[in-house]
């Protein structure tokens, strides 16, 4: 019997705003499997079981215009609530869970795929960092990433503060992470400088 080699797994932290999911896409052009935490959690929220709950809990108000949930409407049931994110949380998560190990299975089996990438927001406040065999922090300057939230979602500085408060502070991400990349300069040179770590982490894998 032949086993697979298990490949080595990369995780993405930093800020709101400093770009780890443009990151991981440069990655997945490098040979990378992207595994995205919110794509997962995106398409538990299409369930119909899901959907049956989370009505049943918070009503036709956090529906979109188009009978979908909206997860921003879902985000301001539960941001301020912790036995609402409990519930939110026991719906979604072991759904992630699922999709992750599936994904897993998939990339390890896949001799085009160099190493798995979790995008995953709140890695080590999950503690996928564990699961890990390196993680790469990704700086941006603030001010670079206010004018990203603020185009891409809409918020304020005072929301993207506020938001931060519930996570780690940036200064110990940046102390557990094995690489630091600086997501605020030209694309062409973060890209080379990405080329550089991946190569380091594959070669020590």
């Amino acid at each position: 019997m032949t086993l697979t080699k298990r490949k080595p797994v990369i995780g993405l932290a930093g800020g709101i705003g400093s770009g780890k999911s443009w990151i991981a896409a440069q990655l997945r052009k490098l040979g990378c499997g992207v595994i995205s935490a919110d794509d997962l959690a995106r398409k538990a929220l299409d369930e119909p079981e899901v959907i049956r709950a989370v009505l049943d809990r918070w009503g036709l108000g956090v529906l979109n215009d188009l009978d979908r949930i909206d997860r921003g409407k879902v985000a301001s049931q539960v941001f301020n609530d912790l036995t609402e994110r409990r519930f939110l949380e026991s719906l979604i998560h072991p759904r992630v869970h699922e999709g992750r190990r599936k994904l897993r299975t998939d990339m390890n089996a896949d001799p085009g795929v160099v190493a798995i990438v979790e995008d995953c927001p709140l890695l080590f406040e999950s503690g996928l960092n564990s699961d890990c065999d390196a993680v790469i922090f990704v700086d941006a300057p603030l001010e670079i990433r206010r004018k990203r939230v603020k185009a891409q979602r809409g918020w304020d500085a005072e929301e993207l503060e506020r938001r931060e408060k519930t996570q780690l502070p940036l200064d110990t991400k940046a102390a557990r992470a094995d690489h630091t990349i600086a997501n605020g300069s030209d694309e062409a040179t973060v890209s080379e400088e990405l080329r550089g770590i991946l190569t380091r982490i594959l070669s020590s894998a």
